[in-house]
């Protein structure tokens, strides 16, 4: 293990918590190949009512970049994403009794709390209890892979939609190295075409029903690829969360009651099919997630047997 110096920190600190370092440009929204036209849905598929989330804030490269190729793909979309920075913030909700919301132009809606907030906001009052046919949370500055999508805002967006019913998609641009702005904020691109795309995939396939499986979402990590992260990923898998947790606190004791906080990188060879394989190696993953935190029949089994007996 290392620890990182301040300035590869705060990067670093952006892969766990999807904030774009200032300055980043965000990508193109059209080109030759990837266009509206190329992306537009054919003609017997009808398009998306979409809410848009995001833990980066409303105004981040990777959500305005996402509002955009969406919207050029023939969905109606609607941002309603904090306004502040939220990364890291997980399924957080707050607590307290009031809270502000921003509506900065058409389409946007900004809330000063929690992905989850956003989200609750969004359901609610937004979209006035006529759910969306999908949210989409994304795309994040960084990956949510391993033990960085547990804590994660993005993928915590996405949960709380699928809890509420409504099927979900998170999205994260990034490989496992320390991010470059440029290079991750590019690659946002081609995050976005593949998003397209598998939009698509879900759309035709569900014809007339439910877009994914109840209690059902997708967390999305694209590499980047590529020298200016413009590149095209080698494929797509579909993956299960690495056990691992990738970065490690580590606290010193400056003597007088606080304590210098950094993070340890702890990164070790990854699981066989999992989704940090999967980036490493180039490609998309795909991994399903849902929005409880129950382990399946085995370990139900295993944990009878361990209170067998027990009594009040």
């Amino acid at each position: 293990m290392r620890v990182l110096p301040p300035a590869m920190l705060i990067l670093c600190t952006a892969v766990l918590s999807g904030t774009a370092p200032a300055g980043a440009v965000a990508p193109t929204v059209t080109s030759p190949q990837t266009g509206p036209t190329a992306a537009r849905p054919g003609p017997h598929v009808a398009p998306l009512r979409i809410l848009l989330t995001n833990d980066d804030g409303y105004n981040a490269p990777g959500i305005r970049t996402a509002f955009e190729r969406l919207t050029a793909a023939g969905h109606d979309v609607t941002i309603v994403a904090p306004l502040t920075n939220q990364s890291g913030a997980g399924t957080k909700m707050s607590s307290a009794p009031t809270i502000t919301v921003k509506h900065p132009e058409p389409k946007v809606w900004a809330v000063d709390g929690s992905p989850g907030d956003s989200v609750a906001f969004g359901l609610s009052e937004v979209f006035g209890g006529d759910a969306p046919d999908l949210v989409v949370s994304g795309t994040n500055f960084g990956p949510n892979v391993a033990g960085l999508a547990t804590h994660s805002g993005t993928v915590g967006g996405a949960v709380v939609a699928v809890e509420s019913g409504v099927p979900a998609i998170a999205l994260s641009t990034g490989g496992v190295s320390v991010p470059d702005p440029v290079t991750t904020v590019n690659a946002m691109g081609p995050t976005l075409d593949f998003a397209v795309k598998l939009i698509d995939r879900l759309r035709v396939r569900a014809k007339s029903g439910p877009l994914l499986p109840k209690g059902v979402g997708l967390n999305v990590n694209h590499p980047v690829v590529g020298t200016d992260g413009r590149g095209t990923a080698v494929g797509v898998s579909t993956t299960f969360q690495d056990a691992q947790t990738i970065l490690e606190p580590d606290f010193t004791d400056s003597g007088d009651g606080t304590w210098k906080a950094e993070v340890r990188v702890d990164l070790r060879s990854p699981a066989k099919g999992g989704d940090l394989e999967a980036v490493s190696a180039g490609r998309i993953a795909v991994s399903p997630i849902n929005a409880n935190w129950n382990t399946g029949p085995a370990d139900h089994v295993v944990t009878s047997a361990l209170i067998a007996g027990l009594r009040p």
